[in-house]
């Protein structure tokens, strides 16, 4: 597989884990501090079960690292796949940019020829 499927598809799995209300609430309260499985089904008003299904969304799309510690699990953002997901869209924020910069120099060029 090419580096740049590969790339579609970390984006894939990073966005359509990203797409559930309850799991964007998750990353953005765990981009401030890590957590348990308790503390965020607590602060989510979720049951345990529920936020294990998320969590683990999360982590099938490296959007978390769990790591054992006692008897509860530690919930932490991976920062890098953030920081992938926030340069594949500026890839495509740039490729916009060129297109309509492409566009406004033709209506420019198209106006003054008229």
């Amino acid at each position: 597989m090419s580096e740049q499927m590969m790339a579609q598809s970390s984006a894939a799995r990073i966005f359509g884990a990203l797409g559930d209300q309850v799991r964007l609430e998750m990353v953005r309260r765990l981009a401030t501090q890590s957590g348990t499985l308790s503390s965020v089904s607590q602060n989510l008003g979720i049951s345990r079960q529920a936020a294990r299904k998320h969590i683990q969304v999360l982590s099938d799309a490296n959007l978390v690292s769990l790591a054992p510690r006692g008897r509860e699990t530690i919930i932490t953002l991976e920062k890098q796949t953030v920081a992938d997901a926030h340069q594949f869209i500026r890839e495509i924020e740039a490729q916009w940019d060129r297109r309509l910069a492409a566009l406004k120099a033709q209506v420019e060029f198209d106006s003054t020829n008229s």
